[in-house]
């Protein structure tokens, strides 16, 4: 089963990759991270195709994703 994992401390909420993705599976969080950031957060990991267009998309590098 795919599996995204978000580097919440490299993320800056830009949102691209909660746009790209087709299956919604990415959402903007409510928890800031340490450099004030609301970092996206998984909120539907099961729907997870393992694409990798969130990882592509992702201009800081805080996405990975494991197949």
């Amino acid at each position: 089963m795919p599996k995204v994992v978000v580097l919440s401390d490299r993320c800056k909420s830009c949102g691209l990759c909660v746009k790209i993705c087709p299956r919604q599976v990415l959402a903007i969080g409510d928890k800031p991270n340490p450099k004030g950031y609301f970092a996206v957060a998984v909120q539907q990991a099961d729907q997870c195709i393992g694409c990798a267009l969130c990882g592509t998309m992702c201009p800081d590098v805080a996405l990975e994703i494991y197949k």
